[in-house]
């Protein structure tokens, strides 16, 4: 027979309709009271990423003639309207930002989310950066597109054109102030229409150099903007992880109004049969891994009363796991470091210890139930309210309360527990008697470590509200003097949960090196742990880190231009180099190796293109061939000019010139002409490759 629905002072009972406080099975099918929705725009935006721009890389790299001449009725248009001072400019402005000033902006942008310490919002940054530039360079590579023919270039440029580095770069650092910075709602929508004119007038002056085209610009824009708008809205999304200024709660608190609110009383009304009356978020100063609510409900047995619940979603689970992995790194594995795979295991497991500690005697809430709110990513737990509780932080703790707290660790030592996750927020006085709250941390079978930690931490906790000298007393009726000086050999650093330290701090008086005085003398017990995983670890993650910064790198920092091998032909490495300078009427180029000698990828950048060819591999002693359009003044470097420019040939110190590639007869170094190149691009694109040898292009 059911029992009838306990009550509490306070509690009233009303007489329930029938089928009211019914619980209700959700159909197969059926959507969950919370669906996880990403949005179209979300996925527009990443099918633009895979079917637009990529098939546009892999066209460029097997015909780019269609697009090439797509592009120049677009460039031509742009280009018609050049007059001097509007080239000086966007000459200015492009220096700025393909120099130094992309950069700049990148690292105020991680300055600033740092001060405000969203360190989440933070990662999924960087990642963003690291994936963005992976995927950027990859597709450079593939495309290998020289910048624009038909017009005279009249800006800065590194390497190839497609997909625009800069306009990536960009666009990424935008996305990452409006994410990061900006305030969802009004300022955030208002923030996107500034961003996306500022992107297509940055397009548009790198058009008008002559310098991109519309296609890699645009191709730019969209790896620049897809990635990291995924990654905030799937990992930092702004109804967890919200950007507000002043005084607000943690991250890891959720918000319950709106959808989510709505979505959690249908919940309890279909899974529990409880009718949601209010329901208002308590205690989250002392909460950092899930959200705290108080609810005033009508039960399913018709009574009114308070419960307390806790709402964990999936970015809890994240957030433990790097909580785990960060400590690890810097303490070693402190014997609770395994992190939870599944949010449902995250409450099950506490649904599981109260009803554990409950069966043991335990002054801990009664569970009542676990909610669905969206599958596998968000849940709640549900359990007794302990009305008229206030936290021993603001009780008077007598004589009554030191015991029970003691009593409490006690019990925890001789049934095999331990709480872990003892501070002030979680020990609540009831009608003068201790309660203790929050068992989610509670371990079966710990180590000796731990459960000294707790003790240490309750007598802390105990002293805040008294004086050490009392509580050191008391403690002796139920530890001995040896317990006592192991838990205080134990209790240091993060061993005591942050809101303990903190409290301690704000205390002034020293409680824990007075506790040290009246215990008997121990050497303090280490908290770093080191083991071959810890290191393995440790160099894991900083190589992960430098890799992210060497792929994300070339978005914001000018790079040296590389591009594919200088080898002799029309190759797009050539129309790129014969687009560096111009005016040169003999480019060089590599004809054919002797046997044994290798070359590396050239380096090509307005006004100056280099290529280097060494033995093997080995290139730190190779020999140099420069492209420019002038010759230098040291006499030291042997110079081949050449109409319109200038070839330099730098050996190694010591070398014999005959025994290293040279542009003599059978030398494997070569000078082509530049009309070779010319020609290819006016019979293969029907466009002009614009300089010596030429038809003349487009203002200059």
């Amino acid at each position: 027979m059911e029992q009838p629905a306990q009550t509490h002072p306070g509690d009233r009972v009303i007489n329930v309709s029938e089928g009211g406080g019914r619980r209700h099975r959700r159909p197969t099918g059926a959507p969950p009271p919370l669906p996880k929705k990403i949005g179209w725009t979300g996925a527009l935006r990443l099918a633009l990423l895979v079917l637009v721009v990529l098939p546009g890389c892999i066209w460029l790299h097997v015909n780019p003639a269609p697009l090439d001449r797509f592009d120049s009725a677009i460039t031509d248009a742009v280009v018609s309207l050049r007059v001097g001072w509007l080239d000086t400019v966007a000459r200015s402005l492009n220096t700025f930002g393909s120099r130094w000033g992309l950069g700049l902006l990148m690292l105020s942008t991680v300055a600033g989310v740092a001060w405000f310490k969203r360190w989440r919002h933070l990662a999924m940054f960087l990642i963003g950066v690291a994936l963005s530039g992976l995927v950027a360079q990859g597709l450079l590579l593939l495309a290998s597109r020289p910048r624009p023919f038909g017009v005279t270039i009249i800006g800065t440029w590194e390497g190839y054109s497609a997909p625009s580095l800069p306009m990536g770069g960009l666009a990424l650092s935008i996305v990452g102030i409006l994410y990061m910075l900006v305030v969802p709602g009004a300022p955030r929508k208002y923030g996107k229409f500034v961003a996306a004119g500022v992107l297509i007038l940055v397009a548009l002056m790198r058009i008008y150099l002559g310098i991109d085209h519309f296609t890699d610009a645009l191709f730019g824009i969209l790896i620049g903007v897809s990635i990291p708008v995924a990654l905030f809205r799937a990992w930092a999304p702004s109804d967890v992880y919200p950007v507000q200024y002043g005084r607000h709660a943690k991250s890891a608190h959720l918000d319950v109004s709106g959808r989510r609110g709505e979505a959690i009383k249908q919940a309890m009304q279909e899974q529990l049969g409880y009718e949601v009356l209010s329901m208002k978020p308590v205690g989250l100063e002392g909460s950092g891994g899930s959200t705290p609510l108080k609810m005033r409900v009508i039960d399913d047995q018709g009574v009114e009363r308070s419960i307390f619940a806790k709402l964990y979603a999936k970015n809890h689970v994240r957030a433990d796991r790097w909580y785990k992995l960060g400590r690890s790194m810097l303490y070693g594995r402190l014997e609770d470091e395994t992190p939870f795979s599944t949010v449902l295991r995250f409450v099950e497991y506490e649904d599981y210890t109260l009803r554990l500690l409950g069966e043991k005697g335990f002054s801990t809430p009664e569970p009542l139930d676990i909610v669905e709110i969206t599958p596998e990513r968000e849940y709640l737990i549900a359990m007794e309210f302990f009305e008229d509780a206030v936290e021993i932080s603001e009780a008077e703790v007598d004589d009554q309360i030191i015991d029970d707290g003691l009593q409490l660790i006690r019990k925890m030592w001789d049934t095999g527990l331990s709480h872990r996750d003892i501070k002030p927020a979680n020990l609540m006085v009831q009608n003068g008697r201790l309660r203790l709250i929050d068992v989610f941390f509670v371990q079966v079978r710990p180590s000796p470590w731990r459960q000294a930690v707790d003790l240490g931490n309750m007598m802390l906790v105990l002293a805040l509200r008294s004086n050490p000298e009392h509580v050191y007393e008391k403690a002796l009726a139920y530890f001995t003097p040896d317990e006592l000086a192991e838990a205080f050999a134990a209790t240091r650093g993060v061993a005591s949960p942050s809101q303990l330290r903190a409290s301690m701090k704000a205390d002034g008086r020293g409680l824990l090196e007075k506790f040290r005085e009246l215990a008997p003398a121990r050497k303090p017990i280490a908290i770093q742990r080191w083991s071959v995983r810890r290191v393995l670890l440790i160099l894991a993650t900083l190589l992960l880190l430098l890799l992210t910064v060497l792929m994300g790198v070339a978005l914001f920092i000018p790079s040296r231009g590389e591009v594919g091998n200088a080898d002799c032909g029309t190759t797009r490495t050539m129309q790129l180099m014969a687009q560096a300078v111009p005016t040169a009427t003999q480019l060089p180029c590599i004809d054919d190796l002797p046997l044994g000698w290798g070359t590396e990828q050239a380096s090509v950048v307005k006004d100056k293109a280099v290529f280097t060819v060494g033995i093997g591999s080995d290139l730190t002693n190779a020999v140099v061939v420069t492209l420019a359009a002038t010759c230098p003044t040291d006499a030291s470097v042997q110079t081949i000019p050449v109409d319109g420019g200038c070839v330099t040939y730098e050996v190694p110190p010591g070398t014999d010139p005959g025994s290293v590639p040279s542009f003599d007869e059978g030398g494997g170094l070569r000078l082509m002409d530049r009309s070779e190149l010319v020609a290819a691009v006016d019979q293969e694109e029907d466009l002009v490759l614009c300089g010596a040898g030429a038809p003349p292009c487009g203002p200059t």
